[in-house]
């Protein structure tokens, strides 16, 4: 790109672009017409918020809950401002008993007055996998759903064609290793002609050379970027696939026996209960800890900070709901079981 910028833009990235995007569909089962390139799933989920406030009226409804991410709330939360429309938060419980407590309150929380229902496949605070096909399920095509799948793609299996969300967003540089900076949008066809980048640039009006749509050419080019992450994605995709002798469906499954495993450790060490059933468990799991000193309920706790600079330990550690404090641990093909026999140890000495 640098050696020809010109050359690159206009004869190079179109064609490179778009064997990324058929890749990426590929790998999480969805139609190349409906996916567009994204620097994050936070892009993405404006994107769908701003698209969609030409159509919210005073007094419509957006849902989100109380396990979702809070940028993404924030998002949501200024295009109601705008328009009038107005948040309504479905409180999901924590510790879950099953994938009914959590389509419950969501199912419930839905009005005649309701426009969109945010949620997340893997809720990040909380760990949780999200039963979200039974969500778009009873749900769609009445009431569109947009999906925050930021932790999902490489985690658990993404199976768009067969969810039929009306938008789903993610992350690729999370648990597919691809470079930060890319991310990708779906959105089912009964909505692509009126969504548009939250970045308004020359393909807004097919101004910009290639893209085979017009709904790619509003995404594809929003300004001049390094597309290095972007084109990346299919490498990423092939060199996960190539860490385990079953491919990604053994990533997948090791890295969730070995969350389970390492859950059990430090929730032991803690004396803490599982807080979430196995199955509804990925890579990522939330554990309960003992209240901690008096001020030190900030988002981040300062038993992160302790366990990063005396243990070198990466692990958050933050408060959650009406006085909860969680630790969240990962597991990544480069985990063994001693990091939470390692970590437990830790907790042990500074709680």
């Amino acid at each position: 790109m640098e050696a020809n910028p010109v050359g690159f833009m206009l004869e190079t990235l179109q064609p490179a672009l778009d064997d990324s995007r058929h890749q990426l569909s590929s790998f999480v089962k969805a139609s190349a017409a409906g996916v567009v390139f994204v620097p994050n799933a936070t892009f993405g989920v404006n994107s769908v918020l701003r698209s969609i406030e030409d159509r919210l009226s005073l007094g419509d409804e957006i849902i989100i809950t109380n396990h979702g991410y809070n940028a993404c709330n924030n998002a949501v939360a200024v295009s109601a401002a705008k328009t009038g429309a107005q948040v309504v938060l479905a409180e999901l419980p924590f510790p879950v008993e099953g994938a009914q407590s959590v389509v419950d309150p969501i199912l419930s929380a839905v009005t005649e007055k309701t426009r969109l229902v945010v949620v997340d496949h893997v809720t990040s605070p909380s760990g949780i996998v999200m039963p979200i096909e039974a969500i778009v399920a009873a749900l769609e095509p009445d009431v569109p759903v947009l999906i925050d799948g930021a932790h999902a793609p490489g985690m658990v299996d993404v199976d768009l064609g067969r969810l039929d969300a009306s938008f789903y967003t993610a992350n690729c540089h999370k648990w597919m290793c691809a470079p930060k900076g890319s991310g990708f949008l779906y959105v089912a066809e009964r909505h692509r002609d009126w969504m548009s980048a939250v970045v308004i640039s020359h393909g807004h009006n097919d101004g910009w050379p290639g893209p085979s749509s017009p709904f790619h050419s509003r995404f594809d080019w929003t300004g001049t970027n390094d597309p290095t992450a972007l084109l990346s994605v299919g490498s990423a995709i092939d060199v996960m696939d190539g860490h385990h002798p079953q491919g990604w469906d053994g990533v997948r499954g090791s890295n969730h026996g070995l969350a389970l495993i390492g859950r059990a450790i430090v929730s032991s060490a803690v004396g803490s209960p599982l807080p979430v059933p196995d199955d509804m468990i990925g890579s990522i799991a939330s554990i309960l800890l003992p209240p901690g000193e008096p001020g030190s309920a900030d988002i981040f706790d300062p038993l992160m900070t302790d366990l990063r600079r005396k243990w070198a330990i990466e692990v958050p550690v933050f408060s959650f709901g009406d006085g909860l404090r969680l630790l969240r641990v990962s597991a990544q093909q480069y985990n063994a079981v001693d990091d939470y026999v390692r970590l437990a140890e830790a907790l042990n000495a500074e709680l």
